[in-house]
């Protein structure tokens, strides 16, 4: 943690800045030490201040942890993940990051903190309730401009002054989206703006009824069967990916392909992917308690319940929603 991230914070319950006590620091970088304030303290653990409630809602908890473990696990960083941002979050891009105060909510191993940063934002704090913070720390956190903080979406220990938020896949595993979108509105000042990327139901039909079942298992078996099994699938898709999608991606004449094969935009678009990265997607599938899809008239029902101006919600590969709004 950085000594310049104390101005951000607040604690949540009392709403009071926090006192910073210093047990080891390594650089820029208090690695253990303490905040407090009137009403409480919270610990700084290998550069990461863990400013978790007492309370937070198990199945919430019990899913994060599990994809904690996952990003603990599949911490790399590939050349790739720049468009997949871009991607996420379009209509926005890299220039509307310059100069501003930025918010990752839900950062996982902080491969969009790294982008953020990269395009120019004057800070970027990530944000997640999982133990993925320490993978994110040792991936960017040392980066001169970035911050990782462990805590609750549902109780950030954060000022209100963000010019801009964004949350990538993580809204639709919380138990309540719709709560959990506003909690991230609530952090950007006037005149600042939102990207979410979530789940769409449209277009998901045989992922809510084919793996969701099977889904409900997995996600209480221990984490190395999850994995082993998501391993054996993982083998299967590569396959079909290398000889079916990539091939109706990548050579033109065999185009006409996409047009037949089941959920085509999808499964090209992570076509020429690694095995790697692969195997993490359907772990992460396998993994979450919290998995919800949502429709467009839903998505576009938080933007409204939040007042925001100027929204853009469009489609991504046929499967999921994409959204941007202002707050005027």
């Amino acid at each position: 943690m950085k000594r310049s991230l104390l101005i951000h914070l607040e604690c949540p319950s009392c709403h009071q800045a926090f006192n910073l006590t210093v047990d080891k620091e390594e650089g820029a970088e208090v690695m253990e030490g303490k905040l407090s304030c009137a009403c409480t303290s919270y610990p700084i653990v290998r550069g990461v201040p863990r400013l978790l409630p007492g309370t937070t809602d198990q199945k919430n908890w019990t899913t994060a942890e599990r994809f904690g473990e996952e990003w603990k696990q599949f911490s790399m960083l590939t050349d790739k993940y720049e468009q997949q941002f871009l991607s996420w979050i379009e209509p926005v891009k890299q220039d509307h990051f310059r100069g501003k105060l930025v918010l990752d909510v839900g950062c996982g191993k902080g491969r969009h903190v790294l982008y953020a940063q990269k395009f120019g934002a004057q800070e970027v704090i990530g944000v997640d309730l999982s133990q993925a913070v320490d993978a994110a720390f040792d991936n960017v956190g040392r980066l001169p401009n970035a911050h990782i903080v462990q805590a609750d979406l549902y109780k950030l220990p954060l000022k209100p002054e963000y010019d801009y938020a964004y949350s990538i896949g993580v809204l639709h595993h919380t138990p309540d989206p719709a709560k959990s979108f506003q909690c991230m509105v609530d952090k950007v000042k006037q005149g600042g703006s939102v990207s979410a990327w979530i789940y769409g139901r449209e277009g998901n039909g045989w992922i809510i009824y084919i793996l969701n079942p099977i889904r409900r298992i997995t996600s209480k078996l221990p984490l190395p069967i999850t994995k082993s099994l998501a391993f054996v699938l993982a083998v299967i898709m590569q396959a079909g990916l290398k000889v079916f999608y990539w091939p109706a991606e990548h050579v033109s004449w065999l185009g006409w392909m996409k047009k037949i094969l089941p959920y085509s935009a999808y499964l090209c678009s992570i076509a020429d992917y690694s095995f790697k990265e692969n195997y993490s997607i359907v772990f992460d599938h396998l993994l979450p308690e919290i998995a919800f899809y949502i429709r467009q008239e839903e998505f576009q029902k938080w933007f409204d319940d939040a007042k925001l101006q100027d929204v853009v919600i469009t489609r991504r590969n046929n499967n999921s929603w994409r959204g941007f709004g202002s707050k005027i």
